[in-house]
């Protein structure tokens, strides 16, 4: 494989090869790699829907779906929401479409980075994208009342608000939510992707759909595909107010959803408690996954409430060849985030998987960032960065040396090197590497007993870390901070701007919606 690799990641492709693409060009029958790039429910279906779904699988693919008007009916009566008021579509993809054809006019607000179709598909059909830059600094935390006055300078007609956001997990509270609908309620459009809210904990009732029913501009999207663990089974579903869904209904192809997702929607309905079981279950991993990847010296694992996890690799890492050793070498398939606008080829998105398949991904990133010895050791192209990445295992921070210090009339050689957060200190890690037998085959997860319902947390209150007794924790959500990585976007460079941007001045307030006309730019 290790020939065709580069040929299986385009510069184009959103997320790269398909699962199955690797195995073909590997051609050796070990079967497909372990995949962290696509986050996907690992525990739903359960074993015995997958039998009975292959025990129905003639009917389903010889069988006339139903009309979507069932479909909608049935997903409504199951969600408790009025038909009216809801439009499915065969995935958020095609629904983002959609809503741009019909509701967004000439611009539209995105924080970046965040998922590419709601940057390219504006831009696709001639619309102005208006991105605000999430800063590393910050840990890529969205601060709404800055973005609201960027849309009031940028006269932005419509914004996209992801709730966690793609790729870092970022997650804005209810409250918050619903202040900033408030202050733009004169924008034509706001859409609040809620693709992975089903995994959050943070709060008891996060979601803004009761909000987006009575709102004349409010769009919230739902994914249902991968909530279900059926990545390959499109499907997604908006609520918004029953004119704005009553458009996007009519404008959506006949016949857009196929038998298997009319199944699953059916299937669902009988295997609810099962369905809140895998939540839990992948929010239980969430949470040993991070700290798993954090006690690995230099790796930054960011806070998220969603189903992946974004890190920023050490220094001297880079995303590309990481991504490249750990297919060719570990039979691992990682995201790494180079082509996101706003981010770095220093940053991975990893999909949160069961521990099974975490003990493969460990070891594999231990080998492939600090594997000195080996021919394709990193090379940042800076000789003191080298020495300092040899000399911390790639935290950044240099540790006691173990050869005999220097004489004293040798003055050390200054590292002109960015500081790094301090790593948090390395636990022996209770993995090994997988053995032969493992490499090819790859049995599911037995799946452990429930845990217990998590305590409601105060509203607006940082969200209290949980885990593995022991291990260390990434940080808190109010406290997202990092260092700029080498190749990130300027706020001046995704605008265009050649001169510095303009310092915002301290907010006391929302802005007003009759400012907008003052500082548009």
């Amino acid at each position: 494989m290790a020939g065709n690799v580069t040929s299986l990641f385009p510069g184009t492709a959103a997320h790269g090869p398909s699962t199955a693409a690797p195995a073909r060009e590997s051609g050796d029958g070990a079967g497909g790699p372990v995949d962290f790039r696509v986050p996907c429910n690992p525990y739903f279906p359960t074993p015995a829907m997958f039998d009975a779904l292959a025990a129905g699988l003639r009917e389903i693919l010889t069988s006339r779906p139903s009309d979507a008007g069932a479909v909608t009916a049935a997903l409504c009566d199951l969600l408790r929401l009025p038909p009216q008021c809801v439009a499915i579509g065969n995935g958020s993809t095609e629904l983002i479409t959609w809503l741009d054809h019909l509701l967004v006019r000439d611009s539209l607000a995105v924080p970046v980075p965040t998922f590419g179709r709601w940057t390219d598909q504006p831009m696709e059909t001639g619309k102005r994208v208006d991105m605000f830059p999430l800063q590393e600094a910050g840990g890529f935390a969205l601060d709404l009342t800055r973005y609201a006055e960027f849309i009031r300078r940028r006269g932005s007609r419509a914004a996209v608000l992801r709730n966690p956001n793609d790729p870092d997990g970022g997650f804005l509270p209810r409250r918050a939510v619903v202040e900033f609908l408030d202050a733009m309620a004169d924008l034509d459009l706001i859409v609040v992707d809620e693709s992975f809210l089903e995994f959050a904990d943070a709060e008891d009732d996060p979601s803004v759909v009761q909000e987006a029913m009575l709102r004349p501009n409010v769009v919230v999207l739902r994914s249902l595909g991968d909530n279900l663990g059926l990545h390959g089974v499109r499907l997604g579903h908006l609520v918004a107010n029953p004119a704005l869904a009553g458009r996007v209904r009519a404008a959506l192809p006949k016949g857009n959803l196929g038998c298997l997702a009319e199944r699953m929607v059916f299937m669902l309905r009988e295997h609810g408690a099962e369905y809140r079981r895998s939540i839990e279950l992948v929010r239980r991993d969430r949470t040993a996954m991070a700290a798993h990847l954090a006690a690995l010296p230099g790796l930054t694992v960011y806070p998220s409430q969603g189903d992946f996890l974004f890190v920023r690799l050490p220094v001297g890492a880079e995303g590309t060849v990481v991504r490249d050793r750990l297919l060719t070498e570990h039979r691992v398939l990682v995201r790494e985030c180079g082509d996101r606008i706003g981010s770095s080829s220093r940053f991975l998105r990893l999909a949160v998987r069961p521990e099974v398949d975490v003990r493969r991904l460990v070891p594999a990133l231990q080998q492939v960032l600090y594997d000195t010895g080996a021919a394709t050791a990193y090379s940042s192209g800076t000789a003191a960065v080298d020495r300092l990445v040899r000399q911390t295992n790639g935290a950044g921070v240099r540790l006691a040396p173990e050869a005999a210090p220097a004489p004293a009339s040798v003055a050390p050689e200054p590292v002109p090197v960015a500081p790094e957060p301090v790593p948090v200190a390395p636990v022996p890690m209770p993995f090994a590497p997988a053995p032969a037998a493992a490499m090819a085959a790859h049995p599911p997860a037995s799946v452990p007993p429930p845990p217990p319902a998590p305590t409601p947390f105060p509203e607006l209150q940082p969200v209290p870390q949980t885990g593995i007794p022991g291990a260390p924790m990434p940080a808190p959500v109010s406290d997202r901070r990092g260092m700029p990585a080498a190749g990130g976007l300027t706020a001046a460079q995704v605008r265009g701007r050649t001169q510095p941007e303009p310092p915002v001045p301290p907010q006391t307030a929302w802005p007003t919606a009759g400012g907008m006309y003052d500082r548009t730019g």
